[in-house]
């Protein structure tokens, strides 16, 4: 039975779930699930990271690392930790950067933290001979104490679930996930107190209890043991209203109930809530600044001249890369960046503008 007549037949026998639910089944169905069983990246599964764009994103992240460390003082050991490592490509072209410091990389204690069975094993082949040897791991729970952590999470929150809420009778009413008359999964609406029907434009509040969860984790852990979490993605660097749930299968957008378990889902980062929690938690945070004047505040620019100087003849690939990466109509706007800090840390790449 697919995870679709599973899910159809739950709703039938118990009622219809949040939105939520429904994003946590598709993607982490021990059965079924998008993540636990067939997650797809790059130009031949069903979408493409930053990472997978160009090694200039690793690489600068790799020295983001570096220099974060220098201003850590150079702490041994330390915990460095990526979280949501994807295919691998992200560490493996951090790893080879940073072979640039090998004081780093002496001090080093690498640690991914996974909970994709098949991701994980893409990540072991990719580093296997790296110049650091990972420890696997499923949460942030699993990292030793003891020694400061530099984290690095890239398209990790908007993997992370989200309850959505429609305006009517005079309060908020909760979007659900349940079976329409033709037995196909619908979005539907739980019965509002006075009966009334929200206005077919009325704007749509999405709430993540997992994001802010993480955001505090992340600030807990920054403020217990030092470092700084940098975290990458694209979403809203402002409270904003919005219906942003997305499926992408194959590279297209879908319908996001056409193919559960079979497409990839994804809601905004809420980099506001993430900031809150984790200075609630005893951390600092910055604000979310695009991604492309945080690549460019690393030196992406260099980075390009320097890789078509060595490679003419791929120069246009690599400009189309870079365009990519830090366009303000690709992904340089859209995404974003932000980090969770210990208080007496300036990080890299979000130095105040010289006035």
């Amino acid at each position: 039975m697919s995870l679709l007549d599973r899910l159809r037949a739950e709703i039938e026998a118990d009622g219809p779930i949040n939105v939520a639910q429904y994003m946590h089944r598709c993607l982490h169905d021990p059965r079924d699930g998008y993540y636990a069983t067939r997650p797809a990246i790059g130009d031949g599964g069903d979408f493409i990271t930053a990472p997978v764009i160009s090694q200039m994103f690793g690489e600068l992240l790799g020295l983001w690392a570096v220099e974060t460390w220098t201003r850590l003082g150079k702490p041994s050991p330390f915990r460095l930790v990526e979280m949501g490592p994807g295919d691998g490509t992200l560490m493996s072209d951090l790893l080879r950067a940073v072979r640039l410091a090998p004081d780093f990389v002496a001090a080093a204690d690498l640690w991914m933290i996974e909970t994709s069975a098949p991701l994980a094993a893409l990540q072991k082949a990719k580093l296997e001979g790296a110049v650091l040897t990972p420890t696997w791991g499923a949460s942030i729970a699993d990292i030793p104490a003891g020694a400061p952590v530099i984290l690095i999470a890239n398209e990790l929150l908007d993997c992370l679930p989200a309850r959505q809420f429609v305006h009517a009778g005079g309060g908020w009413v909760e979007r659900l996930v349940g079976v329409g008359p033709d037995g196909a999964l619908a979005f539907g609406l739980a019965p509002t107190k006075d009966g009334s029907t929200p206005p077919p434009d009325s704007p749509i509040l999405e709430v993540s209890d997992a994001q802010e969860a993480l955001g505090q984790a992340l600030g807990a852990l920054i403020a217990r043991e030092g470092g700084a979490a940098l975290l990458i993605d694209y979403g809203r660097g402002e409270p904003e209203f919005g219906d942003t749930l997305q499926a992408l299968k194959g590279h297209e957008k879908v319908d996001p109930l056409a193919f559960p378990g079979e497409s990839d889902l994804t809601v905004y980062a809420d980099f506001p809530v993430v900031r809150d929690a984790a200075r609630k938690a005893g951390a600092a945070a910055t604000d979310a600044i695009p991604q492309g004047l945080f690549l460019g505040m690393l030196g992406i620019q260099h980075r390009a001249d320097s890789l078509k100087a060595a490679r003419p003849d791929r120069a246009e690939v690599i400009d189309r890369q870079l365009a990519r990466l830090v366009a303000p109509d690709q992904m340089g706007e859209l995404f974003k960046a932000a980090c969770i800090h210990a208080p007496d840390l300036v990080p890299p790449g979000f130095e105040a503008p010289a006035a």
